[in-house]
């Protein structure tokens, strides 16, 4: 199983579209084969930072969900809102391997 965290740098004065942009995501990920963690705000110290948790089970089955993302109805009206209202700055995502569980499953 992979985890990919999204850091995203937000414009600060457009933090509620991005919970919109969070909450849709809350559905169409799930719906198109990842298993959501969540999206975090920022709430204490930096107004810019957030995040995006998801695990997927390998990069082959990342690259047939993302396909799947961009043909669910809500994927493409999310990749459209986030173009529109310009509230993400930057994006960037890091591939972590949980080896915690992995070394005790032995």
């Amino acid at each position: 199983m992979l985890t990919c965290i999204i850091r995203y740098d937000l414009d600060p004065t457009k933090r509620d579209d991005f919970a919109t942009y969070a909450r849709n995501w809350g559905t169409a990920i799930p719906r198109c084969g990842a298993r959501l963690t969540g999206y975090f705000a920022p709430h204490e110290g930096s107004t810019t930072l957030a995040y995006g948790i998801y695990d997927i089970p390998s990069l082959a089955a990342y690259e047939a969900y993302r396909a799947r993302l961009a043909e669910d109805p809500l994927g493409r009206e999310n990749y459209d809102l986030a173009q529109t209202r310009g509230f993400i700055r930057a994006e960037s995502r890091t591939w972590l391997r949980r080896v915690d569980i992995e070394m005790s499953a032995g």
